[in-house]
């Protein structure tokens, strides 16, 4: 066992790419045939590793999609709240930022497009999954991402120019009302306009309950 670790203690480069290797191969496999479909011989074919190469690093499926998730989850939480920070961090005319935001939060980015058709393969078969993968996923994602928006609308709400009670509500309802083109087009990309037409009428609506009119 000494003999796999540096002398500080970390696994040696040669068992650290294996783990990469694995945790890469698991996201595409789950990504492309959810949890119960996908296999650990599927996943080490990905990941050109033997099967027995992923026993030695995960005990079993479930420990190892609740990692694959976890991580996956990290990485889509950091680049969105990079754009929640990025336009609401300070909001000038508030219906233009909310659009500006809204229409960089619904394009695609394509290093996270797996980490997506993992979450909808969840969503497909949410009674499948372990529990705990599940609380972790919307910890280490949803929920932080949510709680990061919910946290810049107070402080729009807090210079007078939004009307908000329950900022982590808010936060939910404009990321459903920017985003609702994706959920009724699944399976064609909304073209430039659609996507400014969605946004748009999406924001405005959000406007409608929260906008501040009699401001001085």
């Amino acid at each position: 066992m000494a003999a796999n670790r540096t002398a500080q203690g970390r696994p040696r480069g040669g068992l650290a790419d294996k783990r990469r290797a694995i945790l890469a191969g698991a996201l595409t496999v789950f990504a492309r045939d959810g949890y119960t479909r996908a296999s650990i011989d599927a996943i080490s074919a990905e990941a050109a590793v033997s099967t027995r190469t992923v026993y030695n690093h995960f005990t079993n499926k479930a420990e190892l999609f609740g990692t694959v998730i976890q991580e996956s989850a990290t990485r889509a939480a950091e680049a969105q709240i990079v754009i929640i920070d990025r336009y609401l961090r300070k909001v000038t005319d508030v219906e233009a930022d909310l659009i500006d935001f809204g229409t960089a939060w619904v394009s695609t980015v394509p290093e996270l497009a797996e980490h997506f058709s993992l979450v909808r393969q969840v969503r497909a078969e949410i009674g499948h999954i372990p529990t705990e993968a599940i609380d972790a996923w919307q910890e280490t994602g949803p929920r932080r991402v949510r709680g990061e928006l919910a946290l810049h609308l107070r402080r729009v709400a807090d210079q007078g120019i939004l009307a908000i009670d329950d900022a982590e509500r808010a936060a939910l309802h404009l990321m459903a009302l920017v985003s609702a083109e994706t959920h009724t087009r699944p399976y064609a990309d909304p073209t430039e306009a659609e996507t400014a037409a969605t946004v748009t009428a999406g924001v405005r609506a959000f406007l409608h309950g929260h906008l501040v009119r009699d401001r001085a």
